[in-house]
């Protein structure tokens, strides 16, 4: 049988691997300028500290661990009459993979809380699994790159995440569209609508709008029960249209009857203010969009959401994330307001990728092959080597005497850009001939010019 990955993962050659690579040091380092610092968490969690905080369609992705040993013999001897999955779970799988990184955070703030100053700024880049369908720009094992702060409810905070967001992706090349909402208004919107109780169905239903359209959306609000009368409160909120303004103050026209509601046009007219003239904070690229069908249906969430998308490419969210304040509070500790992001690494590569918009620079990794081509050349190579490797320029010699032809496929296959001669007469000279592979030309390089090779073959030198 021929090896075959499980469906929805991937494997990542060096070429892949550098260009991810760029990826996580662009968003690393953003997140370190503004503060936060990095953390790790296991790969698995116990299954009781995820279910429940993702709602019930995000429980069904959660991948479940069976128990180590004959777990089946011992619960059929011992609950041969259990027969329902909901109540063989768990006697058969105590562990989870983690489904997302908030929630881990959130465990590990409750159980490091008397280690931490707040608030407590953390980012965290590590994988994360969901028993999802795989399809285009959708995999089971995804890397999440996540910046989170806890500890203070200030609308600042959402506002440098947002900064964040922009500095990231026009570092990237990436113009974007950052959409926003709070859950306090879809709150008042269910309750102006009549249906309270059936928050988290309207949220579901609503978060899929983007993808299959208001008629579906409605469609799956009737089958939950929603009634016709409350749809058609809805159908208008959803399809607000003008300025973030405008659609704010129709907004309040909606929503007057609804506290909570109100509450979050507030708070999202104060969030939208640190980007005016006056709050002084500015967007590199990014445009700010005011979206009331933005609903992110993760149950956790309580005040500002937020989405992120490639501005004129059809490809979905490449990024999200919100407010919690009541996160910390289900492990036990309340009062902790948070609110964070995360990135959508995958998805992002996939786009820039698609762009052409991977620096060359930035997915190099050796510089300079130094040929061999005689055994009695050998020791010059391996001093200049090392002399090269001394001044941080990354190269490596051909391990064997080869023809020219083998060791120029070799640099061409690795993306090796320069390949060095350096036989008696450059050893004699002082020098080190280079060929640039891209264009085939040819330059004598002296020794201590090493480190600025690329000046040799600019235009007009």
């Amino acid at each position: 049988m021929k090896p075959a990955l499980p469906k929805g993962t991937r494997d990542f050659g060096p070429l892949e691997t550098a260009r991810r690579r760029y990826i996580f040091e662009t968003i690393r380092s953003q997140f370190e300028l503004f503060g936060y610092q990095a953390l790790e968490t296991p790969a698995m969690e116990n299954l009781t500290t995820l279910t429940g905080k993702y709602g019930d369609e995000g429980d069904r992705l959660i991948f479940k661990i069976l128990n180590s040993g004959d777990f089946l013999q011992e619960v059929r001897e011992k609950h041969a009459s259990l027969d329902a999955p909901s109540a063989v779970l768990p006697l058969i799988s105590e562990k989870a993979l983690r489904y997302d990184l908030t929630v881990p955070f959130a465990r590990f703030v409750v159980m490091n809380r008397d280690k931490l100053a707040f608030p407590f700024k953390r980012y965290q880049m590590q994988p994360v699994w969901r028993a999802d369908r795989p399809q285009k720009g959708r995999y089971r094992e995804f890397w999440q790159c996540d910046a989170d702060v806890v500890g203070s409810a200030s609308l600042l905070n959402e506002a440098e995440l947002i900064q964040i967001y922009d500095r990231v992706f026009h570092q990237l090349g990436l113009p974007v569209n950052i959409l926003l909402n709070n859950r306090k208004i879809l709150s008042g919107m269910a309750e102006v609508a009549g249906v309270p109780e059936q928050l988290t169905e309207l949220t579901v239903a609503l978060d899929k709008l983007d993808k299959i359209g208001w008629e579906k959306v409605v469609e799956e609000m009737q089958q939950k029960g929603i009634p016709e009368n409350a749809l058609k409160t809805i159908e208008p909120i959803t399809h607000l249209a003008g300025s973030n303004t405008e659609k704010l103050q129709q907004l309040e026209h909606l929503l007057q009857g609804s506290e909570i509601g109100l509450t979050g046009i507030h708070e999202l007219r104060e969030l939208l203010s640190f980007f005016s003239p006056e709050g002084k904070l500015e967007l590199l690229d990014a445009s700010l969009e005011l979206d009331l069908s933005l609903a992110r249906g993760l149950n956790y969430y309580t005040g500002t959401i937020l989405e992120v998308k490639a501005r004129n490419i059809a490809f979905g969210s490449i990024g999200g994330g919100g407010r919690y304040d009541d996160l910390t509070g289900i492990f036990g500790l309340a009062g902790v307001p948070g609110v964070g992001i995360s990135f959508g690494a995958d998805r992002i590569y996939d786009i820039l990728l698609d762009q052409n918009l991977f620096p060359a620079s930035q997915t190099t990794g050796t510089r300079i092959l130094i040929a061999s081509l005689e055994l009695s050349e050998r020791n010059d190579g391996l001093l200049l080597l090392q002399t090269l490797r001394n001044r941080g320029i990354a190269a490596e010699i051909f391990p064997e005497p080869a023809k020219l032809r083998k060791q120029f496929e070799y640099a061409e296959k690795k993306g090796i850009p320069y390949l060095a001669l350096y036989g008696p007469d450059e050893v004699k000279s002082g020098v080190v001939n280079l060929k640039k592979l891209s264009s085939g030309k040819q330059v004598n390089v002296p020794l201590e010019s090493l480190g600025k090779i690329d000046s040799f073959f600019e235009e007009g030198s």
